[in-house]
């Protein structure tokens, strides 16, 4: 950098090579005022009514109803019922719950194309709902695809590594059905 002879210091404002800036550090565009603080707020704030405007068709889980009638149908085994309840359901309210529970209903009914289909609406919309995968892991072995029921096995002990409830389930039905772990 260029000397100042008159003050003996650096100069900041001048480069060795003609025609070439100096680069701009932070501090220069800091004394620029709150322009750019704006600017990025702004687009902040864009962008956070962008992503939430995107999920406007899958509700928050406190959107969903309640579901005690429901699961007071399955309880009492009258599936048909709880079925053609959650069908309904189903059309207006997208939640894993819901889904898993209309999975449920059709795997009593023996409806396992159906049963199938809902399960794997309930893994899509939240991958880590035990249940579901339980449920689809038992529905995999009324189907006898063994080897899809054990692909359940493995992600239940990844999501239950200090054991469930759903994996303990799921485990007994494979070995009952002949499944080697």
């Amino acid at each position: 950098m260029p000397v100042d002879a008159e003050r003996g210091a650096f100069r900041t404002d001048r480069t060795p090579w003609p025609g070439i800036r100096p680069h701009r550090t932070p501090h220069h565009t800091a004394r620029r005022g709150w322009g750019g603080h704006v600017r990025a707020g702004v687009l902040a704030l864009i962008l956070g009514a962008a992503t939430t405007a995107g999920a406007v068709d899958t509700p928050p889980s406190d959107a969903l109803p309640d579901l005690a009638s429901i699961r007071a149908l399955i309880y009492s085994g009258d599936y048909e019922k709880a079925a053609a309840e959650l069908g309904g359901l189903a059309t207006r309210v997208r939640h894993a719950d819901v889904f898993n529970l209309l999975g449920y209903s059709l795997r009593q009914l023996k409806r396992y194309d159906e049963a199938d289909r809902w399960y794997r609406e309930a893994i899509y919309y939240d991958p880590t709902h035990r249940q579901a995968i339980e449920y689809q892991g038992e529905l995999f072995i009324a189907t006898g695809r063994l080897d899809k029921a054990k692909e359940n096995l493995v992600t239940l002990k990844i999501f239950c590594r200090n054991g469930c409830p759903e994996l303990d389930k799921l485990q007994k039905a494979y070995a009952e059905a002949g499944g080697k772990q």
